[in-house]
């Protein structure tokens, strides 16, 4: 009977204390909100924000254009090997596609980043963020891939439409005709 009113009184501490915290609703509701948001620098410093839909993902200033997610490390050889062909359709599609280059590697010099778009032709935008951990996990998340996924991963959509995803090495023809489709050509 002893340890089991022990047992209730530490239960009902335990509640108690979890439901006081430090942070007052208000910072709470802000942290919920900007959750759907990510402002992120690319390695020339320009800012994108990218907003999470109830479909998918948004670019602000890019309406009608389908925007290509590319998730990947520069230690990766299919990462490597991708940025060639992204840059391939970036050129192709100049008016119509943005490809926004997503690194999962923490605390990288934007000058090791400058290196691997020199060396492997990634002449499109790559973004080196703070912020880029959290809209890699959204986008996975949003895929249903779990936390765990290989690289790379390429999320396609336009206005916020997920047209299609592709985890791995993918040949430039596939990623082409998507383009082409969404944008009804």
């Amino acid at each position: 009977m002893i340890k089991k009113s022990i047992f209730i009184a530490l239960l009902s501490v335990t509640i108690l204390f979890q439901g006081c915290g430090n942070q007052d609703k208000n910072e709470e509701a802000n942290s919920m909100l900007s959750s759907n948001e990510f402002i992120l620098t690319s390695t020339n410093n320009t800012q994108y924000v990218v907003k999470k839909e109830a479909e998918g993902f948004v670019v602000e200033n890019t309406k009608g254009k389908v925007i290509i997610f590319d998730i990947f490390a520069t230690w990766c050889p299919p990462c490597q090997a991708s940025a060639k062909h992204l840059t391939s359709l970036q050129k192709k599609f100049k008016n119509d596609l943005v490809v926004l280059g997503i690194t999962i590697e923490d605390n990288i010099a934007n000058s090791k980043l400058e290196e691997f778009k020199e060396k492997y032709d990634a002449d499109y935008t790559i973004l080196n963020s703070d912020r880029n951990r959290p809209l890699v996990n959204a986008i996975a998340n949003a895929l249903k891939l779990g936390e765990r996924f290989p690289i790379p991963l390429m999320a396609m959509y336009k206005d916020g439409k997920l047209i299609t995803h592709y985890v791995g090495e993918v040949q430039e023809e596939f990623v082409e005709s998507d383009i082409k489709r969404a944008l009804g050509k």
